[in-house]
């Protein structure tokens, strides 16, 4: 399954700077709003460790790790859920992805122009959270129109919709987002054909200067402390640190580089780890001889399900699971000693894939 994460944020808040350094595609990065027209896509791939283990045990042709596109979306301004500036287009672009990267400006710099005048996070992401709400109860408020001449005839499906409708204008009405409303599965799936935009997970992305990228700084204790209700992930990334890292070809130099600053990992891998947890993520494995290949899959997926992402025709046709544990593999080296040794387990329909997972299908279509 392919995962899509959305940038946004206000103008200069270093949105496709941090694009830039996360990905082969270049934005162009200027000190005015609106430098990026179009939404850019960049492809980038997902760090494994346990991907390199496997290529080592077995050898492949080639190694296919899983990958997360990341689109760089136009920087949104007041008044955009009434199509000012690049609304519509901005609004548009954000209903197609999984999540969303919020970066929000945490850092001084009398270089680089604040859209506001002033560095102040709160108020940046409440003016995206706005415009986003906006936009959510206008796409409400028609669906309650039509439901309400359907309501008044008895209808008890149009009844109980409307009653979910209501809870979501409330939370909006009153500053909230549409994920800080409680609903089961089944209400989810009501409203799924909405695309709601305030329902999506979001990651926020404090961008701070170099010297705060250990301590962090006031705003970025003022944006946590303003999301702290929203069950929202939020993390520290210095954009021009990933700039430079972005840079070295070489991976010891990028170690080299990251030692420097006392980094444990850069800005990109953590802010793939956020996506993955946030959106319930997990990865399981393929390997033989002509590939070895990670999959990402939603956490609590059957076998089968799993073995859809690989082609339609390995759930159609699901006859079992054989799964072996990376441990495994490492302690016994060859799936032939795996199978002696009577450590490759085999799972029917109910399995529950679990991260890390290496598997074979068996199908019959």
């Amino acid at each position: 399954m392919g995962l899509q994460c959305g940038i946004v944020g206000l103008p200069n808040v270093g949105k496709s700077t941090l694009f830039n350094a996360l990905s082969s595609a270049k934005a162009e990065a200027a000190n005015f709003p609106f430098c990026t027209i179009e939404p850019n896509v960049g492809v980038v791939t997902v760090p494994d460790e346990r991907l390199q283990k496997l290529e080592e045990l077995v050898n492949p042709q080639k190694v296919i790790p899983t990958i997360i596109e990341f689109v760089d979306i136009a920087g949104l301004v007041k008044g955009a859920s009434k199509g000012e500036g690049l609304g519509n287009k901005f609004l548009a672009n954000i209903r197609e992805v999984d999540a969303i990267v919020h970066v929000v400006r945490c850092f001084k710099d009398d270089n680089v122009v604040h859209v506001a005048g002033k560095v102040d996070p709160v108020s940046d992401k409440e003016i995206i959270d706005t415009e986003l709400q906006l936009k959510d109860l206008e796409s409400i408020e028609k669906r309650v129109q039509r439901l309400l001449k359907i309501a008044k005839s008895g209808d008890a499906e149009a009844k109980r919709e409307l009653a979910l409708l209501e809870r979501f204008v409330e939370a909006l009405e009153s500053g909230k987002n549409a994920r800080a409303v409680e609903v089961s599965e089944d209400e989810l799936e009501i409203i799924k054909d909405l695309s709601l935009l305030t329902i999506k997970k979001v990651i926020y992305v404090a961008n701070v200067e170099e010297s705060a990228i250990h301590t962090g700084n006031e705003h970025v204790e003022a944006l946590k402390s303003s999301v702290a209700d929203e069950n929202a992930e939020v993390i520290m990334i210095s954009a021009s640190i990933e700039s430079q890292i972005a840079e070295l070809d070489d991976p010891e130099e990028k170690e080299m580089f990251l030692e420097e600053y006392s980094l444990q990992e850069s800005g990109l891998n953590k802010l793939i780890r956020a996506s993955y947890k946030i959106l319930s993520l997990i990865t399981y494995f393929t390997a033989g001889e002509k590939e070895v290949r990670a999959w990402t899959i939603k956490e609590g997926w059957k076998a089968p399900q799993a073995a859809g992402v690989i082609h339609t025709d390995f759930e159609k046709g699901f006859i079992r699971a054989e799964v072996i544990k990376l441990p495994d593999y490492e302690e016994l080296k060859t799936e032939a000693a795996i199978k002696e040794a009577g450590k490759m387990r085999v799972e029917g329909k109910d399995y529950i894939v679990h991260d890390g997972d290496i598997m074979h299908f068996r199908f019959n279509v």
